[in-house]
């Protein structure tokens, strides 16, 4: 048997490490050929990127609008270098506007196998995605342990294969207290505040976080308060906590060394005593660390409309959703106000520990102490091909 012939494609950072530890997990475990598009990451494990994957790194319509010829252009030259190139399979990673229209190409044409890495969100909203997708995709690779059974009920097969949060490292317990002896921090009671990385969010967030933060500090002089920036948004968070009375200790990785800014972030997640952070998977993050947190969110009147009609769960807090549990109090849209929020933060200052289970069994759930996520996926992709 000849060496694996392996398409991917990757249209985003987070798609890009899932993509390089795939890859590398392959590389493990069979003779592999790698082509697609991918950035960084996948190209350092022996990728030769078709086009820049940044290109396809639009959010939003109102960014995708301006480019949508320009990207309609790049799914066809993709799916034309599938078809030309006759890979044993295809494997899409998230990016779904993208890449599921590329499958859909590449399968009115071929019987090239597609797979696809991270399910999307049908149990949250849109279960008519998972009927959608079973058209052009033959196999899901699932971050979550309760996403199967929706991608199986449409037709596809379908892998838990575990998140990669649980390959991340995490610091050690002396890494926080050198951190808080770094910058003076001492015993006092830390906060740790996670507005978002993007600007809308950020922008609708810190007014809500900062008036948080006076109340918390009203009752509590001796709270001190760490917020990790986001480069393109550290201007933001520069100028919504100026004239704050007891001033943040920012984390601005501007100038910083990635690496080592990477460290001092996992430094302070560990030695927060409590987050109050965006909704998103940064509560993965938070609970992979043992850091109680508080989650809110809002978005604008109309999206807050349209998300409460079409929204099947009762909360989207994703340590809530894989502990089956409501451990972690959430504040969205009309509650994410700091009336209410203050005084959860307060509560889980005083009792940290109610969150640890939960937090305890997110992990377990997702993963962790078993195989790489990377090498389990790997290992999935080889299955459906009849190569385990």
């Amino acid at each position: 048997m000849g060496a694996l012939r392996v398409f991917l494609i990757a249209g985003e950072a987070s798609g890009d490490r899932l993509g390089a530890a795939l890859m590398a997990g392959l590389k493990s475990l069979a003779q592999v050929e790698f082509m697609g598009v991918g950035g960084a990451q996948m190209q350092a494990e022996g990728m030769d990127s078709l086009f820049p994957m940044e290109e396809l790194s639009v959010m939003g319509l109102a960014e995708i609008l301006p480019k949508y010829r320009h990207l309609k252009r790049r799914i066809a030259q993709t799916a034309r270098a599938v078809l030309d190139a006759k890979p044993d399979v295809l494997i899409t990673i998230d990016s779904p506007d993208f890449c599921l229209r590329v499958a859909r190409q590449v399968k009115a044409a071929s019987d090239i196998r597609c797979v696809h890495y991270v399910a999307p969100t049908v149990w949250a909203w849109r279960p008519g995605r998972a009927e959608k997708m079973a058209q052009v995709i033959d196999q899901v690779l699932a971050l979550f342990p309760f996403e199967p059974p929706y991608m199986e009920a449409a037709g596809m097969r379908c892998d838990f294969v575990g998140h990669p949060v649980v390959a991340e490292p995490v610091a050690s317990d002396d890494a926080a207290q050198s951190f808080r002896a770094r910058h003076g921090l001492d015993d006092a009671p830390l906060l740790l505040l996670l507005p978002g990385s993007r600007r809308g969010e950020v922008g609708r967030l810190m007014p809500v976080f900062s008036d948080v933060c006076a109340r918390l500090q009203a009752d509590r002089p001796d709270l001190r308060v760490v917020i990790p920036a986001v480069a393109h948004v550290a201007p933001m968070i520069d100028e919504a906590t100026e004239g704050w009375p007891s001033a943040p200790l920012i984390l601005d990785p501007r100038g910083a060394n990635a690496a080592g800014f990477a460290a001092e972030k996992r430094a302070a997640f560990r030695a927060a005593d409590v987050a109050l952070a965006a909704s998103g998977t940064v509560s993965l993050e938070l609970a992979a660390s043992g850091t109680p947190m508080v989650i809110a969110y809002d978005m604008s009147w109309l999206s807050r409309q349209i998300i409460a009609r079409m929204l099947l769960v009762d909360t989207v807090t994703l340590v809530n959703l894989v502990s089956e549990t409501r451990a972690v109090p959430e504040f969205i849209g009309a509650d994410c106000r700091a009336d209410r929020i203050a005084p959860a933060v307060a509560q889980v200052l005083a009792a940290p520990d109610a969150q640890r289970a939960a937090m305890e069994l997110t992990m377990e759930r997702l993963g962790r102490g078993q195989a790489a996520p990377g090498l389990r996926a790997a290992t999935a992709v080889l299955s459906g091909l009849g190569r385990a």
